[in-house]
């Protein structure tokens, strides 16, 4: 009952009780950057031939992922032709018709894994933000697409580009958009006013990594929880300033799914170096470590998911693994049966509603409906809707949208 008083609440703030089917789906891990959906009522299974298509689009190269507010996709993708150029796209939901698109010129010459962008937009009051594998952090006109700033964080602040380029996405706090961009000096993060691109502050000395920076509330006071390639640091978002910094430094720089907040428990998990748990105090200038794991829970881009005490989390060779939060004790894996065993796993998951009922996207493109539960991994039906992925998709309205290197599509999900 209490959940499902929660989940009531939140369709109210979200501002969808007439239609709680109809949650946008705004940011990175979604409205409210947890990866949960107050999406329609599922099947028990996908139709014959799977979910119905809507449509089919060509794109560009790039892992970015899709964000969707109103009847507006948006997404970023790399052309090479006629000139280099990374693009943020703005699609019609109801048709993938090209509703604007924003350009720049690149040169990606020897980037790692060089197919195009990887972070998500970020829509918020109106505005898209984005930010590009080389560092190009723009405000766009959600409607027309129209300019409004941007900042070359490379060229304008000597930010220094990670391997296989910038990944974060924009976080917005209040008036700030912060951007994990690893700016020369002491700019590990950096806040910009939103309206006008303005830096604001900057904080931590570390190299940029690839996760996307998260806001939690404990102890009454708001948290930046920025996970680089040294440390996983406590910053304030008003100020940058450093709270406290968790030594942890990451093989071949891989800091890349977010972390998790639940139970006063931050929860990082790394692909060679395994998961630590952090228990973070009412002083907000210290913490607790809780314990650390290298067997079971080494994740590297999927982002894991929480409820009621048990973490759900894709490891490096043993696939999907559930266990206790507060332990990190292990409970049960799916043995690699959700996406398939490779070097680099990968799945989007989302939770759907208030029940144990899940929504994943895995690297083959299969849409799984598939339960989550203490006990085990229980896979309803799964579906092909896309070609291989890294990017993570959108859930908004009663639809999926995905993409690959080459297409983008909307599926629709809903029904009884």
């Amino acid at each position: 009952m209490r959940r499902c008083l929660g989940i009531c609440a939140l369709a109210i703030v979200t501002g969808f009780l007439a239609d709680i089917g109809a949650e946008d789906w705004p940011e990175w891990r979604g409205p409210r950057r947890n990866g949960t959906w107050v999406g329609p009522q599922l099947p028990e299974r996908w139709p014959e031939g799977g979910p119905k298509q809507v449509w089919s689009k060509p794109i560009g190269g790039g892992y970015s992922g899709i964000s969707v507010v109103g009847n507006r996709v948006y997404t970023l993708d790399r052309q090479k032709s006629p000139q280099e150029v990374e693009r943020v796209l703005c699609l019609d939901a109801d048709t993938g018709e090209t509703v604007w698109v924003h350009e720049y010129p690149v040169v990606y010459g020897k980037l790692d894994y060089g197919n195009g962008p990887r972070s998500q937009p970020t829509v918020a009051d109106g505005r898209v933000y984005t930010l590009g594998a080389l560092g190009h952090l723009s405000c766009l006109d959600a409607t027309t697409g129209k300019r409004i700033w941007t900042v070359d964080t490379v060229a304008d602040l000597k930010a220094v580009i990670p391997t296989w380029g910038f990944a974060a996405s924009p976080v917005i706090y209040g008036e700030t958009v912060i951007a994990h961009v690893g700016a020369v000096p002491n700019g590990c993060v950096v806040g910009f006013d939103k309206k006008t691109g303005k830096e604001i502050w900057r904080g931590g000395d570390d190299p940029a990594g690839y996760c996307t920076p998260s806001v939690v509330k404990h102890g009454g006071v708001d948290r930046l929880i920025v996970w680089n390639p040294e440390h996983i640091v406590s910053h304030s978002p008003k100020t940058g300033d450093v709270h406290w910094k968790v030594p942890y430094k990451i093989q071949n720089g891989v800091s890349i799914a977010s972390p998790i907040y639940e139970d006063n428990i931050l929860f990082v998990s790394g692909y060679w170096d395994g998961s630590k748990a952090i228990r973070l105090t009412e002083d907000p200038m210290d913490y607790e470590m809780a314990w650390e794991e290298n067997r079971w829970l080494r994740g590297m881009m999927s982002q894991a998911l929480y409820r009621d005490g048990y973490v759900f989390n894709l490891d490096k060779f043993h696939g999907l693994v559930c266990f206790e939060l507060a332990t990190g004790e292990k409970v049960w894996t799916d043995g690699n049966r959700m996406t398939p065993k490779s070097r680099n796993p990968q799945a989007s998951m989302v939770w759907v509603g208030d029940g144990d009922r899940t929504l994943v996207l895995n690297s083959d493109g299969d849409l799984i409906l598939a339960r989550f539960t203490p006990t085990e991994y229980v896979e309803l039906d799964r579906a092909n809707i896309i070609g291989f992925t890294w990017a993570h998709p959108a859930f908004a309205g009663e639809r999926v949208y995905a993409r690959s290197d080459t297409t983008i599509v909307a599926v629709e999900v809903g029904g009884k």
